[in-house]
């Protein structure tokens, strides 16, 4: 695994750091001129990366009566955390205080947004906890841009979380709302430190440390809530079925895609994860969509897409 953190996670879809943009952007455009197949290709990754995440976390929802949310979180980092240091082996030594300070708070970031997420799983349906939880990249976007268009995407992603509010969060559990987009908010900033990260440490290993950071300090309260209940075996297996297909897998395969395909490209396609949340809820957790829930969904989905690409503009422009 190499080149930056940012590639790692679907956070980093959001496109909205504009130093991610150029950066994944240069990479992506030489893989352009391969012919229909070739350029098919990494498009197919990043939405095999997609049902991977997705479908992990319905596998998650599946083990939270046995483990409980923070344990199955504890379990998804510390098994994830494992198998990239075994991977990337990074190094600890040449770095300074300041690199060391952003793992830190890109770990906090990562722990943060799967704690508050899989709190919100436990209580929402997932498509909505997925919609609620996009608006944080999506809000990030928009102030970053500072284009007026967007404020036009940021209202269409409002009335879709009003849709799907039904006009108050209490239609959904207000608390499992809070947490998802408190997960939101974690996503931002998992964006800004990512970004940062990778531009630190070489290859995915500020990532694999961020890792180690999370798991380290989600393993307390996991522990709190579960206990020895981590420590069945079914239980770590599922546990790391949920590692290797939201986070390991996802990683590698975007990673992959990123070398050959545009950043604003990945981006648009990484916007379809409450789509891809909410057929994994339909089929594994049998979590029907009302009508309204589907144009919810896809008011939030057509808002982060116009978002990205006029982000594109604007930097093309300049």
């Amino acid at each position: 695994m190499n080149d930056q953190g940012t590639a790692t996670e679907p956070a980093a879809a959001a496109v909205a750091v504009p130093e991610a943009v150029a950066a994944l952007g240069e990479r992506g455009t030489q893989g352009r001129a391969g012919g229909r197949g070739a350029a098919l290709a990494p498009v197919a990754l990043v939405v095999a990366g997609g049902l991977s995440v997705q479908f992990g976390s319905a596998v998650a929802v599946l083990l939270m009566p046995k483990a409980g949310a923070l344990g199955v979180v504890t379990l998804r980092l510390a098994v994830a955390a494992l198998v990239l240091l075994v991977v990337c082996r990074p190094k600890l030594r040449g770095h300074s205080r300041a690199d060391w300070g952003t793992v830190l708070a890109f770990g906090v970031a990562m722990g943060g947004m799967n704690t508050l997420f899989y709190q919100a799983a436990d209580r929402i349906p997932l498509g909505a906890a997925v919609t609620l939880e996009v608006l944080g990249p999506l809000a990030l976007s928009v102030f970053a841009s500072r284009r007026l268009v967007n404020v036009v995407w940021a209202a269409l992603a409002l009335g879709g979380v009003l849709l799907l509010s039904g006009g108050g969060l209490d239609r959904l559990d207000p608390v499992g709302a809070a947490y998802a987009l408190g997960a939101g908010v974690m996503w931002a900033a998992y964006i800004v430190f990512s970004a940062r990260t990778g531009r630190r440490f070489p290859q995915a290993d500020g990532l694999a440390l961020a890792l180690v950071v999370a798991a380290v300090l989600s393993l307390p309260l996991g522990v709190m809530e579960s206990g020895s209940k981590l420590l069945v075996p079914s239980t770590l297996g599922l546990g790391a079925a949920v590692a290797l297909l939201s986070s390991v897998l996802p990683y590698t395969l975007e990673l992959m895609a990123l070398r050959r395909l545009p950043a604003p490209t990945f981006a648009i396609l990484m916007s379809l994860e409450p789509a891809i949340a909410a057929t994994a809820g339909f089929l594994i957790l049998d979590q029907a969509l009302s009508t309204t829930d589907a144009l919810a969904i896809a008011l939030v989905i057509g808002a982060s897409m116009g978002a990205v690409r006029s982000q594109v503009r604007g930097a093309r422009k300049r």
